[in-house]
């Protein structure tokens, strides 16, 4: 049967009229059609995705390049191809392992910062209602819009030994950046304060998203607030927390960079040197691109493996709580 409009003849009767060829859109015309309802939400990624690519993935392939070649940064040096040459110097070399420790250190020191201090300030700040609460909170960021390396100024003059505040409140004069044993301490600690604003924050957000009817109803059954928040506002803010850590592992040498720069230089005796500023340290001070660019690759790999069981264990935590 031949497919087409059914009209009726003068007689009442109803003919089949086939259907002209240009009712039926072609093929081409439908997938063009298709392509255009869909091409929206890719025509706004594209900017972003166009800078990801030129900002960080050409970067990043350009450094696993260069991390096979031997460069000392000048225009006028050739670049030499040494193969596996830099990884193999770099495995060997003494400082990496003490950089790795460093960073260890580092991250495990941060999380007070990052974790432990915002998530008691957060609970706490819940109980200050109105104005006073956004004025609490705001006070709390404030150290997060301090430069760092303007805090790191005002911070070199209070830990001064000779004149610093910080030894004349304690009563012992103590050499706080100049000690191997309080360098690494005192870095942390600045750090801590100017980024425990920012986690605070975070953790704020992640207690708003908590509904207040979960405690309530915990009230209602006898639970007192430390056993709601032990047992109900805990677990409900774990991915929150997953996340924190996540930036903590990732972040933490990065942050403090800025003040191991201006402070430290990496010393005493390589007791601030962690991963992230050795591989500076290879670049732009010993001038050897191709082994800064091995170190980076390396941080990079390992990081990434740390990341993805940090992501995999925020999901569990998250699916968890659904």
């Amino acid at each position: 049967m031949v497919a087409g409009l059914l009209v009726e003849s003068p007689a009442g009767e109803g003919v089949a009229r086939p259907r002209s060829a240009a009712a039926v859109p072609p093929a081409r015309a439908v997938w063009w059609r298709r392509a255009l309802r869909a091409a929206p939400p890719y025509l706004y990624l594209t900017p972003a995705v166009i800078l990801l690519v030129v900002w960080t993935y050409r970067p990043l392939a350009q450094t696993v390049q260069l991390s096979f070649h031997s460069w000392n940064l000048l225009p006028t040096s050739p670049i030499r191809e040494v193969g596996f040459a830099n990884y193999e110097r770099l495995l060997d070399a003494p400082d990496l392992g003490a950089s790795l420790w460093q960073t260890l250190v580092v991250i495990l020191g941060m999380l007070p910062f990052t974790l432990v201090i915002p998530v008691l300030v957060g609970l706490l700040s819940r109980r200050v209602r109105g104005r006073a609460g956004a004025v609490y909170r705001a006070l709390v960021f404030a150290p997060m819009l301090v430069a760092p390396v303007a805090g790191a100024a005002v911070w070199q003059w209070l830990l001064d030994p000779s004149a610093g505040i910080v030894d004349k409140v304690i009563g012992s004069p103590v050499n706080w950046l100049h000690e191997a044993g309080t360098a690494q301490i005192a870095i942390i600690v600045i750090t801590g304060w100017h980024i425990v604003g920012f986690a605070v924050l975070v953790v704020s957000a992640g207690l708003t998203g908590i509904n207040p009817d979960y405690v309530a109803a915990a009230g209602v059954d006898g639970a007192s607030r430390a056993q709601a928040t032990r047992w109900i506002t805990l677990p409900l803010l774990s991915p929150t927390m997953a996340f924190l850590v996540l930036m903590t592992v990732l972040l933490s040498a990065q942050w403090t960079f800025p003040l191991i720069d201006t402070l430290t230089q990496g010393g005493p005796a390589g007791a601030t040197t962690n991963i992230y500023y050795l591989l500076w340290d290879y670049g732009f001070h010993s001038y050897d691109a191709g082994l800064g660019a091995a170190a980076g690759v390396l941080f990079f790999v390992g990081f990434v493996v740390l990341a993805s069981g940090l992501v995999l264990l925020s999901d569990r935590l998250s699916h968890h709580d659904d």
